[in-house]
């Protein structure tokens, strides 16, 4: 057996069979290795277990009864983790199948986001990789359940269906045929726009007709006023008070947002389109999803030109085009000063989820506090002009 330190851990790597005859042995020697690093959380690595009696998983569940922190179980075979299965170990403790090991070194890049770059692996599958190492196991598994409950409820995405290793990062397979987003079919050909726009606003209302039941998803409402009280200190306490007053006065909506619905987001699998990167999906008006739009194509690259550029491949007036169409074409093509009105309250909201994004992930570098100063003024010269949020 060895027992090793990885990255703040200690790992213990037993192999072969464990039966009544060693279990005893291998429960003390794990007792003794945690005893003798008392603060490093436990990581069992099954990757040589062949097979796990009984014995062996009382082993396990004393240890994950008495450790302070529950081991995690990491590596097992298909055939080990058949046992864990059928003995309901698998909802008990944190079991976590050997993931198959694949490279994307020479694979295309069709997508990249803020936790993860898409790229496409073979001519029917596709992966996303995600920033980080081992610590992003529970994102990928929470966005696979995200992702089958929007396929539940009737959103056109893709479910993984395998979860793999990529190099020293993790990553998500998804079945999606001859796939490309809207994102690149604008840089190859920025004429067909009106098109592409026309099919997008289709996708978007589809999905904005749907309906979730009470409480399967986040509440937009609910999340943005945790976001006006966490940044009064940034905004101003009288203008986040104002905000929560008109969040708290819209009305329940459960219809469902997809969150962060750029181009990139939305992949054309043979004249179909289907949504990924389903970790955002709420409830709510329309005007939160167009906040989250302002703040990609509008917010980023105020006070940092070129922005759009490197994360879009477009550049600023083509941003500013496809949200402006979009939300023109969403709305019936309305007259100028009701576009006027509803530009008003998605930009109140995209400055707000700018602000919350850049406490979230960015550094606190001069380009931060900018940007900090420069939305919250947006957001004081917005307030006035809004009595409602409601789009």
């Amino acid at each position: 057996m060895q027992i090793y330190e990885e990255d703040g851990k200690l790992v213990i790597q037993p192999s072969g069979s464990i039966r009544s005859d060693n279990a005893a042995e291998l429960e003390t020697e794990i007792r003794k290795a945690a005893a003798e690093h008392p603060r490093l959380p436990l990581v069992i690595d099954a990757r040589g277990i062949t097979y796990i009696s009984s014995s062996g998983l009382r082993v396990l569940l004393a240890l994950q009864k008495e450790l302070p922190k529950a081991p995690v179980i990491r590596n097992v075979t298909p055939e080990v983790y058949d046992i864990f299965e059928v003995t309901g170990f698998n909802t008990l403790m944190d079991i976590r199948k050997k993931m198959r090991e694949i490279s994307v070194d020479n694979c295309r890049e069709i997508g990249r986001g803020a936790i993860g770059t898409v790229y496409r692996y073979d001519g029917d599958t596709i992966v996303k990789v995600y920033k980080g190492g081992e610590e992003m196991i529970p994102v990928i598994r929470a966005e696979r359940e995200r992702a089958r409950k929007a396929f539940l409820l009737g959103i056109p995405t893709a479910i993984p269906f395998d979860t793999v290793k990529a190099g020293d990062c993790y990553g998500a397979m998804f079945e999606m045929v001859n796939a490309e987003n809207l994102n690149k079919q604008v840089i190859r050909d920025p004429e067909q726009i009106p098109g592409i726009i026309h099919r997008y606003v289709e996708l978007l209302k589809s999905i904005h007709a749907l309906e979730a039941a009470p409480g399967d998803l986040p509440d937009a409402r609910r999340v943005f006023v945790t976001v006006a009280e966490r940044m009064a200190g940034d905004i101003g306490k009288r203008n986040a008070g104002r905000v929560i007053k008109m969040l708290e006065a819209m009305p329940e909506n459960r219809h469902i947002l997809h969150g962060d619905a750029h181009l990139m987001n939305v992949m054309d699998s043979n004249g179909t389109l289907m949504m990924i990167d389903m970790d955002t999906l709420s409830t709510g008006d329309p005007v939160f999803e167009f906040g989250a739009l302002y703040t990609s194509y509008i917010s980023f690259s105020e006070d940092d030109p070129g922005n759009t550029l490197k994360f879009h491949g477009l550049s600023e007036e083509t941003c500013t085009r496809i949200f402006s169409e979009t939300l023109r074409e969403y709305l019936g093509n309305p007259d100028e000063e009701a576009i006027k009105k509803a530009r008003q309250k998605i930009a109140l909201l995209g400055c707000l989820r700018f602000i919350d994004v850049l406490d979230k992930e960015f550094p606190d570098d001069a380009l931060r506090k900018l940007r900090y100063r420069h939305t919250a003024e947006h957001i004081a010269e917005l307030l006035p002009q809004i009595d409602s949020l409601t789009l």
